[in-house]
């Protein structure tokens, strides 16, 4: 099989669990392949291969010496499959993971059977190129704590943060703090530049699009226009889900995302 793109040796931390068709993770900024996708892993890894590469400075993959680039994110993702004997898979995206998972379907279609892109963005909305100046700004002047405050700000829902106590509150903050990659700052540096505006129309497998509706951190409104770019797109909504899902919307999720993968014929490698 000829990729239209020449792919570099893989150079990312990977966890690997489960047995069967392959599903790529990618993460979002800041977080990482438990971060975003703890809850589902064992679920999930009963009947597929799950494949989850981390981005520098998370993990065991050493922190970026130089800014990050999509197209490089991308050619690693696709190449730490390739590496674990997976020539096609489904790419699940998160948040900054959504705009990498367009990438690596642009770049490299042959090998992608379909996408699952939740809380996703084409380019950064104000409310998110915002926040990510704020986590650049802060983190550089050391201020840690109130990085891992706007994260608790931006990533639960209204309803969340209206019924938590400050002693809950200040606890989350500080195992947000606590859990914070070192590559959080180039994560959210990426952030701020990403335009995957024209590779939606160029993307030809089936494509699920989740929005969670309580999303404080990427407006609903990014998620739909995504949906609304990539052909075919199908848009499910979670009522006031947070940027970061919690149990029942987890759930939801993975019942949501099982429903479509079984729509998918898998390709051989």
């Amino acid at each position: 099989m000829m990729n239209e793109y020449a792919l570099p040796q893989p150079r990312f931390d990977v966890l690997v669990q489960g047995d069967g068709p392959a599903l790529l993770l990618a993460h979002g900024a800041g977080g990482g392949i438990h971060g975003n996708f703890g809850l589902v892993l064992d679920d999930l890894s009963r009947d597929h291969t799950v494949i989850g590469p981390h981005y520098p400075g998370v993990g065991a993959t050493p922190v970026a010496t130089e800014p990050l680039q999509l197209d490089e994110l991308a050619d690693q993702l696709v190449t730490s499959a390739i590496a674990q004997g997976h020539g096609s898979f489904a790419v699940l995206g998160e948040s900054l993971g959504s705009a990498v998972a367009v990438r690596i379907a642009r770049r490299h279609p042959q090998r992608v059977t379909a996408l699952v892109l939740t809380a996703g963005f084409p380019i950064a909305d104000p409310v998110l190129a915002l926040a990510a100046q704020l986590v650049k700004t802060l983190a550089r002047a050391g201020e840690w704590s109130a990085v891992a405050r706007l994260a608790c700000l931006s990533c639960l829902s209204p309803a969340r943060l209206a019924e938590i106590s400050q002693a809950d509150l200040d606890a989350m903050v500080a195992q947000t703090q606590e859990g914070m990659p070192p590559g959080t700052v180039d994560h959210f540096d990426l952030v701020s530049r990403v335009d995957v505006r024209e590779d939606l129309a160029r993307v030809t497998v089936p494509t699920l699009v989740v929005v969670p509706t309580g999303d404080r951190l990427v407006l609903p409104d990014s998620s739909h226009r995504l949906a609304a770019g990539i052909p075919e797109a199908k848009l499910v909504e979670l009522p006031g889900a947070a940027h970061v899902l919690e149990e029942p919307d987890r759930a939801t999720w993975l019942r949501l995302v099982r429903e479509f993968l079984a729509t998918i014929v898998p390709r051989s490698a």
